[in-house]
């Protein structure tokens, strides 16, 4: 395919408005049901998560004038963005918060898109997001997961047939807002089983001297409020309808 040809197809889809019906965005919520009910599925697609948790973190650092100097992934499906600048407790407080929250701000988004009907956008909206979080990483680890996602997301927005298109696309949104609620509910055990000490909520803590829990409870809030919303731009407005 010319040049031309490709950048054809890529407007196409960017531009492409498709109808969904009720169950085109069921059966991926069921998918992702499964997904999180499963530990081994839940700990692969948990990267994404991740990835999105940790671009959360250096897009609001970057914002906010910090010097973004790199992200780290690591196989038990943690992360780490390290960056530099103003110590000033309201940007550091910021730039903790945003990671819990990213994913799920990232679904509402994506739910938004799909309710506007382009999940083709959304689907290389991903690969740009995973593009530019490549460029960050500073492990091995973290460029393999990197490489392979970018490829997969690739694949399935260039190559896929459009049935699966739309359904990834709609199973995507719904990691993203259900993963991330699911995060926060591993925070809480992780923090009990621990005694926190590292997580963003305690950074947080450190930052505001409010307890971390609360910071967890406010993660928990607004995962679960971007949820519901979501929730409600996929499928309610057809029920209610």
């Amino acid at each position: 395919m010319s040049f031309g040809g490709v950048i054809d197809r890529l407007w196409a889809d960017l531009t492409a408005h498709v109808v969904a019906g009720l169950s085109t965005a069921l059966w991926p919520l069921a998918a992702v049901l499964l997904v999180l009910a499963v530990p081994q599925l839940w700990h692969i697609s948990r990267h994404v998560i991740t990835i999105v948790h940790e671009a959360g973190h250096a897009a609001v650092g970057a914002l906010l004038g910090r010097d973004v100097r790199g992200i780290r992934l690591h196989a038990d499906t943690s992360g780490l963005t390290t960056s530099s600048g103003s110590t000033k407790r309201l940007p550091l407080a910021l730039v903790s918060f945003a990671g819990y929250t990213a994913p799920a701000v990232l679904g509402l988004g994506a739910a938004a898109l799909l309710r506007a009907g382009h999940p083709y956008a959304l689907l290389w909206a991903m690969v740009v997001v995973l593009v530019l979080v490549l460029f960050f990483i500073r492990n091995f680890y973290g460029f393999l997961v990197m490489v392979v996602s970018i490829g997969a997301f690739g694949w399935l927005a260039w190559a896929a047939p459009d049935t699966w298109r739309i359904g990834v696309a709609y199973g995507l949104a719904w990691l993203l807002l259900l993963g991330a609620v699911r995060a926060v509910v591993e925070l809480h055990g992780t923090r009990r089983a621990a005694g926190g000490g590292g997580s963003d909520a305690d950074a947080l803590a450190r930052v505001t001297h409010v307890s971390g829990l609360v910071w967890v409870a406010l993660f928990w809030l607004v995962t679960v409020a971007c949820a519901a919303g979501g929730a409600w731009l996929m499928v309610g407005h057809v029920i209610g309808a």
